[in-house]
Parts: structure tokens; sequence; C-alpha cells
């Protein structure tokens, strides 16, 4: 008999840096690496992971990271932490391990990226994983079915149930149900849509509205897509191959993600169709644009700023927004459809509400919960509402509370001989902000004066003293940029340069300079000044210089 131990590093109370961790005894499993997108109050985030501490600490005991698809709030921290932990063997579909290579810089093994194939079982000692084909918009997308000897932790990842799926995109819905036949102990699932009625299918679906789109539109159509969303980029390209519009993709990475998607079946597209970027100008074409993975509507921002070397936008076009807005992006969002708006554009946002994502709507949740049959359920992957809500539909059919298992991040259910024992045991965790290409770079304190300079800006204080004789031989002169308007406000910074100049002399003598109180003091009473004066609190910087 084991004992067990799970819990969330990220992807609890969290929409994305999903990160699930299982203990079994001393082998460790972690399921998921994901990103979550910085929102418009992160200045100059890129994206945010969670804090990897803990694998860092454990690698010895770590037996795999097991990705369920090819998303970036799935895999994207994966390049983040293969860079710190080059060793560490990641596990995922041909089509994930793909995609996770695309990610990586080079110089990075890739040697311990893994590929498994659905429905084949991998042993690890005394435990094994089995992954399960699942319905999602990225094919090869799976759920990991980990066997111990107290039963079987069942982890979903994102998934809906649609019948009409085939191929990479298929549940086996069969095999779903051996699992659950065998004793699942713990279900994990997730809980984006848990209180959304219905199946999410076939309200998933936008071929119709395409269709729409393309049959009444003339010239240009430009569609920006995530080009993570596979199903959705097919149902786009069946309904432009039923015109005769030509298709002309902008960006490589969506140009090579298309190529490979269509090479190995992924994708049902003539490619004769395809047309070069020198035709981005014809009127009977249709502009499919994505973006870079941390940094949403950044193509589609250059093009409005009228930057792009191959594409102006004009008034004769028609601007298609075909996938959702990440969470905490609604304000650049806006802003980006009020620039198209503005250039004149016909401009058509899909609903994010009419037509959803492919993820476990409450009918969907309570079909795998009647599958999988699980002693414990743990909704997982959303904010905590979101949690909630999914578990309110496990008590809808049975589920009591005490087999419920409600958590934040970093909090611990443990599993002793298959029953659950309330331990009240927290790991740590927190976030890394990445701010270019090295990890941890960034943190709160960075964030906090990015956010005082866009507020306020900044006020540098100069001077000049004689090594010698310590007299001031130039300045105090004030430097100001994002606070005030100078030729304004010269009464103003000449009496902030005599506060100054009063706090330098009160700190100087003949032979020595108390640095650390002239800078203290210059920024407590010119701080005190340009508040009363201003209403304003600007970072105040001193340079201090001996010649």
């Amino acid at each position: 008999m084991s004992k067990i131990k799970i819990f969330g590093l990220g992807g609890l109370n969290d929409n994305g840096k999903n990160m699930y961790v299982v203990e079994v005894d001393k082998d460790i499993f972690i399921f998921d690496a994901g990103l979550k997108y910085a929102d418009d109050k992160m200045l100059g985030v890129d994206y945010i992971i969670p804090n990897f501490d803990y694998l860092k600490e454990n690698i010895d005991r770590i037996q795999g990271l097991f990705i369920t698809h090819g998303h970036e709030l799935q895999m994207g921290a994966v390049a983040d932490i293969l860079a710190e932990l080059p060793n560490l063997k990641v596990y995922g579909t041909a089509f994930t391990i793909d995609i996770i290579k695309q990610d990586l810089d080079s110089g990075i093994n890739t040697d311990n990226l893994i590929e498994l194939k659905p429905h084949q079982k991998k042993t690890f000692g005394k435990n094994s994983i089995f992954p399960i084909s699942l319905t999602h918009s990225v094919p090869e997308a799976v759920g990991y079915a980990l066997y111990t000897e107290d039963g079987i932790i069942f982890y979903t990842g994102n998934f809906a149930f649609d019948s009409t799926m085939i191929g990479a995109f298929k549940t086996d819905i069969g095999k779903l149900a051996y699992v659950g036949k065998q004793g699942v102990l713990c279900l994990l699932s997730e809980s984006l849509y848990a209180d959304k009625k219905g199946y999410t299918s076939p309200q998933h679906r936008v071929g119709n509205a395409f269709s729409e789109i393309l049959g009444k539109t003339e010239g240009r159509i430009l569609f920006n897509i995530y080009d993570s969303q596979i199903s959705r980029l097919q149902e786009l390209l069946a309904e432009i191959e039923k015109t005769e519009r030509r298709v002309v993709i902008l960006g490589k990475n969506l140009q090579a993600m298309v190529n490979n998607c269509i090479e190995k079946g992924y994708l049902k597209f003539d490619k004769d169709r395809f047309a070069n970027i020198h035709e981005v100008n014809s009127e009977n074409v249709a502009i499919l644009i994505s973006d870079d993975r941390e940094k949403p509507f950044s193509n589609m921002k250059r093009i409005i700023r009228g930057t792009d070397k191959f594409i102006k936008l004009t008034s004769n076009d028609t601007v298609v927004f075909a996938s959702q807005v990440y969470d905490g992006m609604e304000k650049t969002a806006t802003d980006i459809y009020d620039s198209v708006a503005r250039i004149g554009c016909n401009l058509i946002i899909l609903s994010s509400k009419k037509y959803l994502s492919l993820h476990a709507s409450s009918e969907d949740l309570l079909l795998m919960l009647d599958l999988m049959q699980p002693k414990y359920y743990f909704p997982v992957i959303g904010e905590y509402r979101h949690q909630v809500a999914n578990a309110d539909l496990a008590r809808q059919i049975g589920y009591k509370d005490e087999n419920i298992l409600l958590k934040l991040n970093g909090e611990v259910a443990t599993f002793v001989n298959g029953e659950l024992v309330e331990t009240g045991e927290k790991v740590p965790f927190d976030d890394i902000l990445i701010d270019g290409k090295t990890v941890g770079d960034i943190g709160e304190a960075v964030i906090k004066d990015r956010e005082a300079l866009s507020d306020n800006g900044i006020v540098i204080v100069t001077a000049t003293i004689d090594k010698v004789t310590k007299k001031v031989l130039a300045g105090p002169e004030i430097l100001t940029r994002g606070f005030i308007y100078v030729k304004d406000n010269i009464d103003l910074i000449k009496e902030a340069q005599n506060i100054s100049l009063n706090v330098i002399n009160e700190y100087i003598n003949n032979t020595y300079v108390d640095f650390a109180k002239v800078k203290n003091g210059i920024r407590d009473k010119v701080g005190k000044y340009l508040y009363e004066q201003t209403e304003c609190k600007p970072m105040i910087l001193l340079v201090l210089q001996e010649v």
C-alpha cells in the first residue's frame, strides 16, 4: 500500500500555468507545465510560469514530466524548465513533442523528449502511465492514467466529447470506460467551462460562421486565429476551399504549423490553393494571421501600426478575430478592435460565448465522472469559481463533500492506503515572471518600479562635488521624464534644486560626504515637496559624483 500526495504548483485558481504533482511514495510524476499570459498590468512581462524549485530540489525522484497536449497553457513552461534542468525527461505524443521542440532554444538537449503512443502503457517501477486519446482543438491530446497499488489517478487535461471528431482528434471512450472499471482513486478533471450548461459540442463549431463571412464579403479578408487551434483552422480552411479564394499565410511559425499539419494528415487542404506573400494585396485572398506564443495580437499590432513590410490595412478590408481572448487581455483586445475600426475596416469578432473552445462543459464533465467513477474528485484547471462549479456537478450526482477536493496551489491532498488523510500540508509555490530569455530575471520589485514610472515618471537629481574641498562644483541639476513639462514648471524645478542643495550641504563637511543620508534626504524632502505641488509621486534617483 502507498502514501500518495497530489497538489498543484499552478493551475488552481488560475487560467493557465497548469502544473500538477503526484507523489507515490518516493516517485514523483509531474503533469503539464504551462505558462500564463501576462495581463495589461504586468508591464513588460512576456509571460508567467510556475516556480519550479520543487523540481530542482527533487530532480532525482522525478520519473517524468507528462504533457497532455501542445497548448501553451499546458506546455509553455517546458522550454524554460529544460534550460535549467536539461536531464528532466519529458513525455508526450508525437505532435506534442514536435511543438515542444519548436519552442526550445538551440543548444538545449532534446534527447530527453520522449514520444508516447496513446493506449500503450509505460512502466516506472511499481507504477505505470497509460495515455488515453481525448478530443481537444489540437491533435493527439491525451489524458494520463497513473496506475498505483491503491488505484488509478487520472488527469484529463483539456477535453470535450464530440462524436464527429476522427483520427488524431477522437476520444477513445472505450478506453476511458476500461480504466474506470479498474478502480479510479482520484480523478483530476478540468473546470474552465463547468458553469456552462449542456455539452460543448456542437457549440464549438464555427464552420457556418466562416461560410457566411466568406460568402457575403468582397475584397480581402484577414483572419486572426491562434495557430494552436488546429480544429478551428481546419473548419476555416474547409470553408475557404469551397470558394475561389486563395490563402496567404503571414508568419513563419503559422506557415510551419500549417505545412506540418497538412503533411502529417492533421489538416486537410489543397496546397495548390496557397498563394505566396507577393499576392497579399490581391482582392481575392484570405489572409491567415497568428501571433507569437507569449504576445497575443503582436502581429496584428504591427499591421495596424503600418510597420509590417508586407501588408497595410485599408478601409476595403475585412478583419475577422476568430479566436477567443485570453483572460487579462480584454483591454488589449478592445484597443485592437478600436484601432481596426478607426482604419475603416469591416470588423467581425466571433463571440466566445456563442462559439466555445473545446473545453468540457457541465455534461462533458458529468460523462467523464460517469465513465471514471472515481472515489475522490479533484477539480483542476481554472479559477476557483470554476473549480467550485465543477464540485457542484459532482454533488448533483451524489458525491459527498469529503470526497471532493477543492484546493489552491500548494495545498496537498494526502492519501494513505487509498484513504484521504487531512494533514494540512502545504508546498511552497510562486510565480516566475519572464521578461526576455532569462528565467526569473524579473520580480515583484521590478514590476512595482515599472508601475511607478508609468504612473508618475522619474526625476533625476545630479550634482558634482570637489573631491578635495568637498564643495559643490556643479548642480544640483534636475532632469525629468514622464513627470511634468519642464518649460511650464521652471519655478517648481528651481525650488526642487534648492531643496536638493540644502540636503547635500546638510550631510557634507570638509572631509566626508554621507552619501546614504544625502540620497535618503533628497528622496524624502524633494519627494514631499513634489507631492505637495503636483499630488504625484515620481521615482527619484540621485547621481552624485566626486571629481
